[in-house]
């Protein structure tokens, strides 16, 4: 059974910034790919950000990513698979970016927005931005 567990949310005032962590259980973490999604009050959850596996022959130094466009070009997702942990760098907050964040593991390792792509949810950490 994998287990994830999120932590680094917390109160930010709007144009600060918030690093998020999912640390993950299992020998496999590698392999997969990785998601960040959130759910604001009364709305339903939706994808933020994505980072595939890295593939061990080809020399890249990470994973392929893709965002949403609503956080595009102020989150960064990445990860470290030899800590089993992915990030969210998340930047210029806004106070419609407050949401409670999940880390998701991949049933694989190509890029997927899809949320019923992903098997193993984490329980959510709060991000609250004030205005």
């Amino acid at each position: 059974q994998v287990q994830l567990v999120e932590s680094g949310g917390g109160l930010v005032q709007a144009g600060g910034s918030l690093r998020l962590s999912c640390a993950a259980s299992g020998r496999t973490f590698r392999t997969f790919t990785m998601g960040w999604f959130r759910q604001a009050p009364g709305k339903e959850r939706e994808f933020v950000a994505t980072i595939s596996s890295i593939s061990p022959s080809i020399s890249w130094s990470g994973g392929s990513t893709y965002y949403a466009n609503s956080v595009k070009g102020r989150f960064t997702i990445s990860r470290d698979d030899a800590k089993n942990t992915v990030y969210l760098q998340m930047n210029s907050l806004k106070p419609e970016d407050t949401a409670v964040y999940y880390c998701a593991r991949s049933r694989t390792g190509g890029i997927t927005v899809g949320e019923r792509e992903y098997n193993y949810w984490g329980q959510g950490t709060q991000v609250t931005v004030s205005s």
